[in-house]
Protein backbone atom coordinates (compact mmCIF):
# COMPACT_ATOMS: atom_id res chain seq x y z
CA UNK A 1 0.00 0.00 0.00
CA UNK A 2 1.26 3.55 -1.08
CA UNK A 3 1.21 6.34 1.31
CA UNK A 4 1.04 9.46 0.90
CA UNK A 5 2.64 12.18 3.09
CA UNK A 6 0.66 14.81 5.05
CA UNK A 7 1.01 17.82 7.09
CA UNK A 8 2.88 17.19 10.35
CA UNK A 9 0.07 18.84 12.22
CA UNK A 10 -2.98 16.75 10.78
CA UNK A 11 -0.55 13.65 11.08
CA UNK A 12 -0.06 14.38 14.81
CA UNK A 13 -3.85 14.58 15.23
CA UNK A 14 -4.25 11.50 13.31
CA UNK A 15 -1.89 9.47 15.18
CA UNK A 16 -3.51 11.12 18.69
CA UNK A 17 -7.02 9.61 17.54
CA UNK A 18 -5.89 6.57 17.02
CA UNK A 19 -4.11 6.25 19.79
CA UNK A 20 -7.09 7.01 21.80
CA UNK A 21 -9.16 4.89 19.96
CA UNK A 22 -6.54 1.99 20.60
CA UNK A 23 -6.44 2.27 24.77
CA UNK A 24 -10.56 2.96 24.80
CA UNK A 25 -11.33 -0.51 22.17
CA UNK A 26 -14.62 -0.46 19.65
CA UNK A 27 -17.37 0.84 21.12
CA UNK A 28 -20.07 -1.95 21.69
CA UNK A 29 -22.78 -0.63 19.84
CA UNK A 30 -22.68 3.31 17.89
CA UNK A 31 -25.52 5.85 18.79
CA UNK A 32 -26.06 6.30 15.91
CA UNK A 33 -27.06 3.17 15.06
CA UNK A 34 -29.42 2.42 18.11
CA UNK A 35 -32.94 2.72 17.25
CA UNK A 36 -33.98 6.50 18.49
CA UNK A 37 -36.06 8.10 20.82
CA UNK A 38 -39.99 8.21 19.73
CA UNK A 39 -41.74 10.50 21.35
CA UNK A 40 -45.72 10.89 20.78
CA UNK A 41 -45.99 7.13 21.15
CA UNK A 42 -48.64 5.49 24.00
CA UNK A 43 -48.38 2.26 25.75
CA UNK A 44 -51.93 0.52 27.36
CA UNK A 45 -51.90 -2.30 29.75
CA UNK A 46 -55.07 -4.23 29.67
CA UNK A 47 -56.68 -0.74 28.29
CA UNK A 48 -55.22 1.88 30.61
CA UNK A 49 -52.56 3.96 29.56
CA UNK A 50 -49.13 3.76 31.42
CA UNK A 51 -46.51 6.23 32.36
CA UNK A 52 -43.31 4.91 30.98
CA UNK A 53 -40.92 7.37 32.53
CA UNK A 54 -37.78 5.77 30.05
CA UNK A 55 -37.57 7.08 26.83
CA UNK A 56 -39.43 4.87 24.19
CA UNK A 57 -37.34 3.79 21.08
CA UNK A 58 -38.03 2.98 17.30
CA UNK A 59 -36.19 1.72 14.08
CA UNK A 60 -38.05 -0.07 11.36
CA UNK A 61 -41.61 -0.31 13.08
CA UNK A 62 -40.39 -1.97 15.90
CA UNK A 63 -41.13 -0.37 19.65
CA UNK A 64 -38.43 -0.46 22.10
CA UNK A 65 -38.71 -0.55 26.22
CA UNK A 66 -36.93 -0.94 28.91
CA UNK A 67 -36.85 -4.83 29.71
CA UNK A 68 -36.92 -3.82 33.23
CA UNK A 69 -40.12 -1.55 33.14
CA UNK A 70 -42.04 -3.60 31.03
CA UNK A 71 -41.64 -6.96 33.61
CA UNK A 72 -42.87 -5.08 36.12
CA UNK A 73 -45.72 -4.35 34.50
CA UNK A 74 -46.52 -7.12 34.88
CA UNK A 75 -45.63 -8.08 37.76
CA UNK A 76 -42.81 -9.76 37.51
CA UNK A 77 -39.37 -9.94 39.25
CA UNK A 78 -36.12 -8.34 37.77
CA UNK A 79 -32.47 -8.89 38.77
CA UNK A 80 -29.89 -6.75 37.15
CA UNK A 81 -26.35 -7.72 36.97
CA UNK A 82 -24.04 -5.18 36.16
CA UNK A 83 -21.21 -7.14 35.85
CA UNK A 84 -22.52 -9.30 33.40
CA UNK A 85 -24.53 -6.70 31.97
CA UNK A 86 -27.18 -9.61 32.20
CA UNK A 87 -31.26 -9.04 33.39
CA UNK A 88 -32.74 -12.27 34.83
CA UNK A 89 -36.79 -11.60 35.05
CA UNK A 90 -38.81 -14.49 36.87
CA UNK A 91 -42.42 -13.45 36.22
CA UNK A 92 -45.84 -14.03 37.98
CA UNK A 93 -46.82 -17.62 35.99
CA UNK A 94 -43.14 -18.74 37.18
CA UNK A 95 -41.47 -18.59 33.97
CA UNK A 96 -37.61 -17.10 34.32
CA UNK A 97 -35.99 -15.21 31.24
CA UNK A 98 -32.59 -14.31 31.21
CA UNK A 99 -31.48 -11.60 28.16
CA UNK A 100 -27.90 -9.80 28.15
CA UNK A 101 -26.20 -6.83 26.83
CA UNK A 102 -25.92 -7.19 22.52
CA UNK A 103 -26.17 -11.07 23.48
CA UNK A 104 -28.55 -12.52 20.41
CA UNK A 105 -29.78 -15.34 22.78
CA UNK A 106 -32.39 -15.53 25.28
CA UNK A 107 -32.82 -18.26 28.03
CA UNK A 108 -36.19 -19.03 28.76
CA UNK A 109 -36.82 -21.55 31.12
CA UNK A 110 -34.61 -24.48 30.17
CA UNK A 111 -34.02 -23.47 26.51
CA UNK A 112 -32.20 -21.19 24.58
CA UNK A 113 -33.42 -19.08 21.48
CA UNK A 114 -32.11 -16.74 18.79
CA UNK A 115 -33.16 -13.40 18.87
CA UNK A 116 -33.99 -11.33 15.53
CA UNK A 117 -32.96 -8.07 17.36
CA UNK A 118 -30.33 -7.94 20.09
CA UNK A 119 -31.02 -6.50 23.36
CA UNK A 120 -28.72 -2.99 23.89
CA UNK A 121 -28.14 -0.87 26.88
CA UNK A 122 -28.95 2.88 26.49
CA UNK A 123 -28.94 5.35 29.28
CA UNK A 124 -28.18 2.39 31.56
CA UNK A 125 -31.46 0.53 30.75
CA UNK A 126 -31.81 -2.69 28.69
CA UNK A 127 -33.94 -2.05 25.85
CA UNK A 128 -35.91 -5.11 23.80
CA UNK A 129 -38.35 -5.02 21.53
CA UNK A 130 -41.54 -4.75 22.88
CA UNK A 131 -43.58 -7.61 21.25
CA UNK A 132 -40.45 -9.57 22.44
CA UNK A 133 -41.06 -9.28 26.09
CA UNK A 134 -44.56 -9.25 26.26
CA UNK A 135 -45.01 -12.40 24.70
CA UNK A 136 -42.59 -13.92 27.27
CA UNK A 137 -44.39 -12.54 29.68
CA UNK A 138 -47.24 -14.08 28.51
CA UNK A 139 -49.57 -10.99 26.81
CA UNK A 140 -50.37 -9.55 23.02
CA UNK A 141 -49.27 -6.73 21.82
CA UNK A 142 -51.60 -4.87 18.94
CA UNK A 143 -50.22 -1.73 17.37
CA UNK A 144 -52.38 0.60 16.44
CA UNK A 145 -51.03 2.67 13.99
CA UNK A 146 -52.93 5.99 13.93
CA UNK A 147 -53.26 6.57 17.25
CA UNK A 148 -49.20 5.41 17.52
CA UNK A 149 -50.76 3.04 20.28
CA UNK A 150 -49.10 -0.05 21.45
CA UNK A 151 -51.79 -2.07 23.08
CA UNK A 152 -50.64 -4.78 25.60
CA UNK A 153 -53.31 -7.48 26.62
CA UNK A 154 -52.52 -9.66 29.97
CA UNK A 155 -53.64 -12.88 28.80
CA UNK A 156 -54.66 -15.29 32.00
CA UNK A 157 -53.31 -18.78 31.90
CA UNK A 158 -56.11 -22.00 30.96
CA UNK A 159 -57.21 -24.05 33.59
CA UNK A 160 -58.08 -27.51 33.13
CA UNK A 161 -61.47 -29.36 33.93
CA UNK A 162 -62.72 -32.46 33.85
CA UNK A 163 -64.34 -31.49 30.38
CA UNK A 164 -61.57 -29.19 29.59
CA UNK A 165 -58.07 -31.15 29.23
CA UNK A 166 -55.20 -30.20 27.09
CA UNK A 167 -56.49 -31.17 23.67
CA UNK A 168 -59.40 -29.09 24.13
CA UNK A 169 -56.97 -26.26 24.98
CA UNK A 170 -54.74 -26.51 22.52
CA UNK A 171 -57.96 -27.18 19.71
CA UNK A 172 -58.94 -23.47 21.18
CA UNK A 173 -55.79 -21.36 21.15
CA UNK A 174 -54.98 -23.16 17.88
CA UNK A 175 -51.13 -24.68 19.40
CA UNK A 176 -50.66 -28.14 18.53
CA UNK A 177 -51.32 -30.51 21.94
CA UNK A 178 -47.18 -31.47 22.08
CA UNK A 179 -46.40 -27.82 21.74
CA UNK A 180 -48.79 -26.64 24.59
CA UNK A 181 -47.51 -29.45 26.78
CA UNK A 182 -44.10 -28.21 25.74
CA UNK A 183 -44.60 -24.85 26.45
CA UNK A 184 -45.73 -25.83 30.26
CA UNK A 185 -42.54 -28.18 30.53
CA UNK A 186 -44.48 -31.25 30.56
CA UNK A 187 -45.19 -34.94 28.79
CA UNK A 188 -47.28 -36.59 27.24
CA UNK A 189 -46.97 -38.99 30.45
CA UNK A 190 -47.70 -36.23 32.73
CA UNK A 191 -50.77 -36.57 34.71
CA UNK A 192 -52.31 -33.16 34.47
CA UNK A 193 -55.46 -33.08 36.98
CA UNK A 194 -57.95 -30.27 37.08
CA UNK A 195 -57.30 -27.17 37.86
CA UNK A 196 -53.60 -27.38 37.15
CA UNK A 197 -53.09 -23.93 34.90
CA UNK A 198 -51.96 -23.88 31.41
CA UNK A 199 -49.79 -21.27 29.98
CA UNK A 200 -51.17 -20.75 26.28
CA UNK A 201 -48.86 -17.70 24.90
CA UNK A 202 -45.96 -19.23 22.38
CA UNK A 203 -43.30 -16.69 22.25
CA UNK A 204 -42.31 -16.14 18.48
CA UNK A 205 -38.98 -16.89 19.65
CA UNK A 206 -39.65 -20.65 20.58
CA UNK A 207 -39.48 -21.09 17.13
CA UNK A 208 -35.39 -20.11 16.61
CA UNK A 209 -33.80 -22.40 18.62
CA UNK A 210 -30.24 -21.76 19.66
CA UNK A 211 -27.11 -23.99 18.45
CA UNK A 212 -26.52 -25.79 21.53
CA UNK A 213 -23.06 -25.91 22.89
CA UNK A 214 -21.12 -28.33 25.65
CA UNK A 215 -19.94 -27.52 29.16
CA UNK A 216 -16.66 -29.13 27.57
CA UNK A 217 -16.98 -26.03 24.79
CA UNK A 218 -17.73 -23.56 27.44
CA UNK A 219 -15.05 -24.57 29.51
CA UNK A 220 -11.97 -25.29 27.16
CA UNK A 221 -13.04 -21.57 25.28
CA UNK A 222 -12.72 -19.84 28.80
CA UNK A 223 -9.36 -21.45 29.68
CA UNK A 224 -7.85 -20.89 26.09
CA UNK A 225 -9.20 -17.16 26.26
CA UNK A 226 -7.83 -16.42 29.75
CA UNK A 227 -4.41 -17.83 28.57
CA UNK A 228 -4.26 -15.28 25.49
CA UNK A 229 -5.84 -12.38 27.07
CA UNK A 230 -6.71 -12.66 30.86
CA UNK A 231 -4.92 -9.46 31.48
CA UNK A 232 -7.21 -7.33 28.42
CA UNK A 233 -10.47 -6.03 28.18
CA UNK A 234 -13.58 -7.92 28.50
CA UNK A 235 -14.32 -6.69 24.58
CA UNK A 236 -10.54 -8.03 23.92
CA UNK A 237 -11.19 -11.40 25.30
CA UNK A 238 -15.05 -11.41 23.83
CA UNK A 239 -12.78 -10.78 20.43
CA UNK A 240 -10.30 -13.83 21.19
CA UNK A 241 -13.01 -16.38 21.99
CA UNK A 242 -14.64 -14.96 18.73
CA UNK A 243 -11.75 -15.88 16.31
CA UNK A 244 -12.25 -19.54 18.03
CA UNK A 245 -15.82 -19.67 16.87
CA UNK A 246 -14.91 -17.91 13.68
CA UNK A 247 -12.87 -20.46 12.72
CA UNK A 248 -14.72 -23.08 13.84
CA UNK A 249 -17.66 -22.08 11.37
CA UNK A 250 -14.51 -21.43 8.67
CA UNK A 251 -14.21 -24.65 6.03
CA UNK A 252 -10.53 -23.95 6.39
CA UNK A 253 -10.25 -24.73 10.12
CA UNK A 254 -11.56 -27.93 11.92
CA UNK A 255 -15.64 -27.58 12.90
CA UNK A 256 -15.60 -28.04 17.15
CA UNK A 257 -14.03 -25.51 19.67
CA UNK A 258 -12.06 -28.59 21.07
CA UNK A 259 -10.23 -28.96 16.94
CA UNK A 260 -9.64 -25.81 16.30
CA UNK A 261 -7.91 -25.06 19.99
CA UNK A 262 -5.45 -28.09 19.84
CA UNK A 263 -4.90 -28.10 15.65
CA UNK A 264 -1.83 -26.46 14.24
CA UNK A 265 0.51 -23.78 16.08
CA UNK A 266 -1.81 -21.16 16.31
CA UNK A 267 -2.48 -22.16 20.26
CA UNK A 268 1.27 -23.20 22.23
CA UNK A 269 -0.82 -23.19 25.16
CA UNK A 270 -2.68 -26.37 24.34
CA UNK A 271 -0.32 -28.13 23.73
CA UNK A 272 2.83 -27.09 26.53
CA UNK A 273 0.57 -28.22 29.69
CA UNK A 274 -0.55 -24.22 30.01
CA UNK A 275 -4.45 -24.93 28.89
CA UNK A 276 -4.79 -27.32 31.38
CA UNK A 277 -3.47 -25.06 34.36
CA UNK A 278 -5.55 -22.02 33.07
CA UNK A 279 -8.25 -20.86 35.62
CA UNK A 280 -10.54 -18.33 33.84
CA UNK A 281 -11.98 -15.26 35.83
CA UNK A 282 -14.89 -13.45 35.81
CA UNK A 283 -14.58 -11.51 32.82
CA UNK A 284 -13.17 -14.20 30.50
CA UNK A 285 -16.12 -16.36 31.50
CA UNK A 286 -18.77 -13.92 30.52
CA UNK A 287 -16.64 -13.39 27.19
CA UNK A 288 -16.79 -17.58 26.85
CA UNK A 289 -19.98 -17.46 27.13
CA UNK A 290 -21.52 -14.13 25.60
CA UNK A 291 -19.74 -15.47 22.61
CA UNK A 292 -21.04 -19.10 22.62
CA UNK A 293 -24.19 -16.97 22.79
CA UNK A 294 -23.66 -15.18 19.67
CA UNK A 295 -22.24 -11.91 20.46
CA UNK A 296 -19.64 -10.79 18.33
CA UNK A 297 -17.23 -8.28 18.05
CA UNK A 298 -14.76 -9.14 15.20
CA UNK A 299 -16.90 -10.89 12.21
CA UNK A 300 -14.64 -12.29 10.09
CA UNK A 301 -11.68 -12.63 11.83
CA UNK A 302 -9.93 -15.93 12.06
CA UNK A 303 -6.76 -14.85 13.28
CA UNK A 304 -5.50 -12.71 16.22
CA UNK A 305 -1.53 -11.64 17.20
CA UNK A 306 0.45 -9.07 19.50
CA UNK A 307 2.05 -6.97 15.94
CA UNK A 308 4.82 -6.21 18.67
CA UNK A 309 5.66 -9.42 18.72
CA UNK A 310 4.48 -11.50 15.58
CA UNK A 311 6.80 -10.17 12.38
CA UNK A 312 6.67 -11.77 9.48
CA UNK A 313 5.85 -12.13 6.07
CA UNK A 314 2.18 -13.95 7.06
CA UNK A 315 1.87 -11.74 9.91
CA UNK A 316 1.62 -8.82 7.58
CA UNK A 317 -0.11 -10.16 4.43
CA UNK A 318 -3.40 -10.09 6.91
CA UNK A 319 -6.46 -7.58 6.55
CA UNK A 320 -6.57 -6.84 10.04
CA UNK A 321 -9.91 -5.49 10.96
CA UNK A 322 -9.25 -4.07 14.69
CA UNK A 323 -7.09 -3.90 17.27
CA UNK A 324 -8.07 -4.23 20.70
CA UNK A 325 -5.82 -3.72 23.64
CA UNK A 326 -2.32 -5.30 22.58
CA UNK A 327 -4.02 -8.03 19.60
CA UNK A 328 -5.32 -7.11 16.52
CA UNK A 329 -7.84 -9.33 14.64
CA UNK A 330 -7.40 -10.26 11.16
CA UNK A 331 -8.41 -12.56 8.36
Amino acid sequence: MIRRSMPMGRRTLMVFIAMLLLCVGPLSVAAADLPQVAKGITIKLDGEAVDIKEPVRKQEGRIYLPVARVAEMFGAKVKWDKKNEEATIHTLLGDTIVLGNEVPTVYFNEGRYKLEETPFLADGKLYIPLRYVAELLHATVKWDAEADTAELTTVEPAIVAADYGVAEIAKETGHSKAKLLERNGLDAKDEIKAGTKLRVVMPSVLKHKAKAFTEEDLTLLAKITQVEAGNESYEGQLAVANVILNRVKDARFPNTVKGVIYSGKQFPPAHNGMLDKSKPNASVLRAAKDALNGKNNVEDAVYFFNPKVSKGEFWSSLDVIVTIGHHSFAK
